[in-house]
């Protein structure tokens, strides 16, 4: 039986496969590292910078940064802790997000991460937005004041559905989802309600009609226990006994 290499993760042992990300390592071993972005599906591109993590004395992304054997790695430290804080206010800032009315309170990683972390106040003034909503498809809804650019939307429908409906345009904080359709409107797009694209946003840009609140406030997904905790029941676990 070969043993698993190792790094240390906040003074413990974290057994990892080769070519596993810091992130990927810490959750299939019991060890949550707030995150947004990451999905186990797609190939990870650390763009909400959430997982962000220290390693001999720099900051890393936990979900683009490999592991190696003998790794010191810190993401429990009130400097952490703090600058998640800060990222998480500034995503809340930064749109609209109106927690009481919106479909996806109670499923939303957004609001849970924001839970999780201790975030108590805005931190800074919102901005307000002026942004559309897509009622154009029958089947599905579009609110893009929840956006938080996550890109998860765009890669399932890109890598996964094989139709690249959706993408983002802009710089800076011009940058916004769009769809790619001649009219820019999602009924005269090729999305279909079984795609991988419509399942993946954390927030509450993607919805379907007609299915609103089916789940009581209160008894739903980050009701129940909080963000980190889901995260580790979902993590994918790899068989400890190697040969």
């Amino acid at each position: 039986m070969n043993e698993r290499p190792t790094f240390v993760l906040d003074g413990a042992e974290v057994p990892f496969e080769p070519g596993q990300s810091l992130l990927q390592a810490a959750l299939a071993a019991g060890h949550y590292i707030p995150h947004l972005c990451y999905h186990p599906e797609f190939e990870p591109h650390g763009s909400c910078k959430l997982c962000t993590t220290t390693t001999a004395g720099h900051t890393v992304t936990a979900c683009t940064c490999r592991a190696r054997a003998g790794m010191e790695v810190q993401s429990n430290t009130e400097e952490l802790g703090a600058l998640r804080r800060t990222l998480v206010q500034m995503l809340f800032a930064e749109g609209n997000h109106f927690c009481p009315s919106c479909e996806k309170s109670g499923n939303c990683r957004l609001q849970a991460s924001g839970y999780d972390l201790g975030v108590m106040t805005a931190g800074f003034r919102h901005l307000f937005p002026d942004r559309p909503v897509d009622a154009s498809h029958p089947e599905l809804l579009l609110d893009f004041n929840r956006c938080i650019l996550c890109e998860l939307c765009v890669r399932a429908s890109r890598d996964v559905d094989g139709k690249s409906v959706f993408a983002l345009s802009g710089r800076g904080i011009d940058k916004h989802l769009i769809v790619n359709s001649p009219t820019g409107l999602l009924r005269d797009s090729n999305v279909s309600t079984a795609d991988k694209a419509v399942d993946v946003c954390p927030v509450g840009v993607i919805l379907r009609k007609g299915a609103a609140f089916e789940v009581p406030i209160g008894q739903r997904r980050f009701d129940l226990s909080p963000i980190s905790a889901q995260a580790l029941a979902d993590a994918p676990r790899t068989d400890p006994a190697h040969d």
